[in-house]
């Protein structure tokens, strides 16, 4: 990959990993619900499902979604009923886990899978292959970039449980924690209007 377009990508990852979606918000929620340290596996449960997914849209499963348009929609609309499901499940979040006691943060499997529903996922990834991807660079170039994708990615989003995690101490009081966690029940709702109604895969 030429340093000019290097850079681009870089800053594509970047860009579109630390910007607010369905991901970080869910991320900033378990940072304060669970703290950094039980919230990491599903920090590398998104960057890693995501990377296979990259994999996968190199491999050819954008162009069976170019060529199968109703595909894209049901994908759509199942996402986005399974974010509903997760909205509510932070909505009615009622205390803060201690990080030494049991909970139930999501898991690194749970995360990985996530990506594979999540549909502003799939418009990353297929955004990632068609504009960064040197057309005959075959599956190395695309495993590259699915690697750098990653290593981009993990920090940045880590960015948002480290953000979670420091509004512990502000959040003690019960009333405040349910407060932020409909607040951030409400953004990911909100996260599917370009979901729903933005323009799918090209």
């Amino acid at each position: 990959m030429p340093s000019q377009l290097l850079l681009a990508f870089i800053t594509y990852a970047f860009v579109t990993s630390i910007t607010p979606g369905p991901n970080n918000t869910m991320l900033l929620a378990s940072g304060l619900n669970y703290g950094f340290i039980r919230s990491l596996p599903h920090v590398l449960g998104i960057s890693i499902g995501f990377a296979l997914m990259v994999i996968g849209v190199g491999a050819g499963l954008g162009r069976l979604f170019a060529a199968y348009p109703p595909l894209y929609a049901v994908l759509r609309i199942g996402g986005a009923a399974y974010l509903l499901y997760l909205a509510w499940q932070i909505a009615t979040a009622r205390q803060m886990q201690d990080p030494i006691t049991p909970g139930r943060p999501f898991g690194f499997w749970k995360a990985a899978a996530f990506q594979w529903v999540n549909p502003k996922a799939w418009i990353m990834a297929i955004g990632a292959i068609t504009t960064y991807v040197p057309e005959g660079g075959g599956l190395r170039a695309v495993v590259i970039a699915s690697l750098i994708f990653a290593i981009v990615n993990a920090p940045s989003i880590a960015v948002w449980v480290t953000f979670g995690t420091a509004l512990r101490r502000w959040l003690t009081d019960a009333r405040h924690l349910r407060v932020f966690n409909i607040s951030m029940a409400i953004l990911l709702v909100l996260s599917l209007h370009p979901i729903l109604f933005g323009h799918g895969p090209r």
